[in-house]
């Protein structure tokens, strides 16, 4: 007779992918049934460490697990490309905006640095705090992206979240600011695509880079010689084109840059070792996409926005038009596998 505890735990199993369950249920539910009294069963619950680790498992295996299906293991391939993607745009991001920054306020001489540290002080504590983590915790991007090319993943993964981290402090702050006003609260749409922007290559690397992952590979060139190519695109984006710069303009173009090399290189016959590479830059588009348009929308009516408005819907066309290109090739290497 089958007991409710039993009951339980085959319900939460379920979290498991099917081709799982068929090989392993019965093993795991008489492992886990093994030292419980039948007769304090019905009055039992799974622990919350199992449902975790049952639950951590599900992802392991649905993410590309040794002896996971075919769908399973392009699924993982593309999770973690995209991680790997997503954290070298942001890394090159995080060191080419404060050395810009310093750059320009150390060239100015004394207004230029009163300019600079104004960020810092003059406020109450609690704000002084979030501008030096602001600043600082950024940098934690390229610590992820070089420790996970060299295989540290537990040190990528808090280094992620630590950069991260930033990132939820303007949404907090615009939703609390709406909460105090009269009419009803909008959701910010900006702060929302920004938190969504860091944070979800963060969770995909926890959960793409689990203990049975393959090692981190970038579909071509060396992982520091990538890296300071995404440092010089995104850094001159700034440079050659000041008027247009807006916070998405160095990122977006990076992706402009790197998803059309990739295109290029893939039409070559180059790329043969990535499968779901085109899926993931496809949906780190999708991604930067949805920031860049929300960056632009607040610009439509500011008179003198010509500039930076123009640049900003040349460039959302061109993320646009790459992301179904990627898309496209991503589907057509899928179906040749």
């Amino acid at each position: 007779m089958t007991t409710l505890l039993e009951t339980r735990y085959r319900t939460v199993l379920r979290l498991l992918p099917a081709y799982y369950r068929r090989e392993r249920e019965e093993e795991m539910v008489e492992t886990y049934l093994w030292d419980v009294d039948r007769e304090v069963q019905d009055q039992s619950r799974p622990t919350f460490g199992e449902v975790a680790s049952i639950a951590a498992l599900a992802v392991r295996c649905r993410l590309g697990a040794p002896g996971a299906p075919r769908r399973y293991a392009l699924l993982g391939s593309a999770v973690r490309l995209f991680a790997l993607s997503a954290l070298l745009l942001q890394a090159a991001s995080a060191v080419v905006s404060p050395v810009l920054q310093l750059t320009w306020a150390f060239t100015r001489g004394a207004s230029g640095r009163r300019m600079f540290l104004t960020e810092f002080t003059g406020r109450s504590t609690t704000e002084t705090v979030v501008a030096v983590l602001a600043w600082t915790l950024p940098l934690l991007w390229p610590v992820a992206y070089f420790a996970l090319v060299h295989d540290r993943r537990r040190l990528a993964r808090c280094a992620a979240l630590g950069a991260a981290l930033p990132a939820l402090w303007p949404l907090i702050r615009a939703i609390g600011s709406q909460a105090g006003d009269a009419a009803p609260p909008g959701l910010p749409w900006y702060e929302t695509s920004a938190v969504l922007l860091a944070w979800l290559p963060a969770l995909a690397l926890c959960a793409g880079y689990h203990r049975d992952a393959p090692g981190a590979r970038l579909p071509g060139g060396s992982p520091g010689l990538v890296f300071l190519a995404g440092c010089v695109v995104t850094g001159g984006s700034l440079v050659l084109l000041p008027g247009v710069a807006d916070l998405v303009w160095a990122p977006a173009t990076a992706f402009v840059v790197g998803a059309a090399g990739w295109l290029v290189w893939r039409a070559r016959g180059k790329d043969r070792t990535s499968p779901g590479a085109g899926l993931a830059l496809a949906a780190l588009g999708l991604l930067l996409l949805a920031v860049r348009v929300a960056s632009l929308y607040p610009w439509l009516h500011v008179p003198g926005a010509a500039a930076l408005l123009g640049g900003g819907l040349g460039q959302t066309a061109a993320v646009a038009l790459l992301t179904l290109a990627l898309a496209v090739a991503g589907g057509l290497d899928l179906a040749r596998r």
